[in-house]
């Protein structure tokens, strides 16, 4: 990591309207000594990869709550592979056990789900980083 602040996008994508839990990771974050840009509501793919390269993130989060996860957390991994962007997609919120793999296997890398302690986000951000910056 060095002296270089690891920046991380946050959003919501798509229609999914709470976003109690996102503003809490945030927090979180920023505790932890990360620079957090916080997109908000209703993001597109294309506001999420613009934002990405604009702001040179370490990690794009988003979190689902909407059951669309298996549709949006893919379209996402897809428009940030798109942009020539080598960055983690972190997913959290409401997802079934049964979705990580299927979502591992789209490009997503990790998955955090309800009650992950802030230890737990912090360290699944930062090992997402890791694992990138070591391939």
């Amino acid at each position: 990591m060095g002296d270089h602040q690891q920046r991380v996008i946050l959003a919501k994508l798509g229609l999914d309207g709470h976003d109690r839990g996102i503003k809490v990771v945030a927090r979180i974050l920023r505790d932890a000594g990360m620079e957090v840009i916080y997109l908000g509501l209703r993001q597109t793919t294309a506001s999420i990869v613009a934002a990405a390269e604009e702001e040179d993130a370490d990690a794009i989060g988003l979190s689902m709550h909407n059951a669309g996860h298996l549709t949006l957390g893919p379209k996402m991994a897809e428009a940030i592979t798109a942009a020539g962007l080598d960055i983690p997609l972190i997913i959290g919120g409401i997802v079934p056990d049964e979705d990580v793999e299927e979502l591992m296997d789209a490009g997503i890398a990790a998955v955090l789900g309800p009650g992950a302690s802030a230890e737990e986000v912090v360290a699944t951000v930062q090992n997402a980083i890791s694992a990138r910056d070591k391939a």
